[in-house]
């Protein structure tokens, strides 16, 4: 499918990764739900200009120094994870030593199993989300169903995409979140203790170099890290970037000023 759109296409990236959605749906990974959810980032990341902002990279490294102190980190993956990010998240996974657990709001036996094949296709060995014998309190849907020994005994979780009424669930639990959203105004953004306003197929490999580049770090230092990082400036400088069309007037966590912030790829 993707083999159909030229690389010398202006939009090339972007509709490479929508047609990465659509395979999801056709392998049953991703429902049709992603799709409207695809068009909703897509149209923030839009406003951003399709970069990832120094506010954004900040906080992908403080969401890697997080993981790596972590004593039991989760990685959260719903359907346009799986499509959009399988093999990046195995090896964000790799490079922080979390775990990967499948969490779905429309959950079906076929989908949890064929996300977490396609998972294990990209070099996982071990998915969980399949045992779902924990459970997030204060929900009434399938996103309560967690692995005991997954989310549910996690500390620090990672919660790519938007996913409002979990987040708040979990801060509720005492659980660290590092959400992945480009709208700096949903409540999953503003639930978390690190939001990362970017797109996730660039956020996730982001964390991961930050990962790598701090994995011989001494605690010390990473809750340095953590310490300095200010997610409502955080938050301010990308609502900035948003409305200003990829403008900011600085980043707020002692970056350089997001206008000035290099493209990195596609659009989510």
């Amino acid at each position: 499918m993707t083999a159909d759109v030229p690389e010398s296409h202006p939009r090339y990236e972007s509709l490479v990764t929508r047609h990465r959605i659509e395979e999801g749906v056709d392998k049953g990974i991703t429902s049709r739900q992603g799709l409207i959810a695809q068009g909703r980032g897509e149209a923030f990341d839009y406003l951003l200009g399709e970069r990832t902002i120094p506010s954004a990279d900040a906080a992908q490294r403080a969401a890697a120094a997080h993981l790596l102190l972590a004593d039991h980190a989760v990685l959260s993956v719903n359907g346009n994870v799986a499509a959009l990010v399988p093999g990046e998240t195995v090896e964000l996974a790799e490079a922080t030593g979390a775990d990967i657990e499948v969490n779905l709001f429309n959950r079906t036996d076929e989908r949890m199993r064929a996300i977490a094949d396609h998972l294990r296709e990209h070099g996982a060995t071990d998915v969980k989300g399949l045992t779902a014998d924990g459970r997030i309190p204060g929900l009434d849907h399938a996103r309560a169903k967690v692995d005991a020994d997954g989310i549910g005994d996690a500390d620090v979780v990672l919660v790519p995409l938007e996913d409002g009424d979990r987040a708040e669930a979990l801060g509720e639990m005492g659980k660290t979140e590092l959400v992945i959203d480009l709208n700096p105004l949903s409540r999953s953004a503003r639930a978390a203790d690190v939001p990362i306003v970017d797109n996730v197929i660039r956020a996730v490999p982001g964390i991961t170099t930050h990962a790598r580049d701090l994995a011989d770090e001494d605690d010390e230092t990473l809750e340095g890290i953590v310490s300095e990082f200010d997610r409502e400036q955080t938050l301010a400088a990308a609502e900035r970037a948003v409305r200003n069309g990829g403008d900011g007037n600085g980043s707020g966590t002692g970056a350089e000023s997001d206008e000035s912030a290099p493209s990195k790829g596609p659009v989510e």
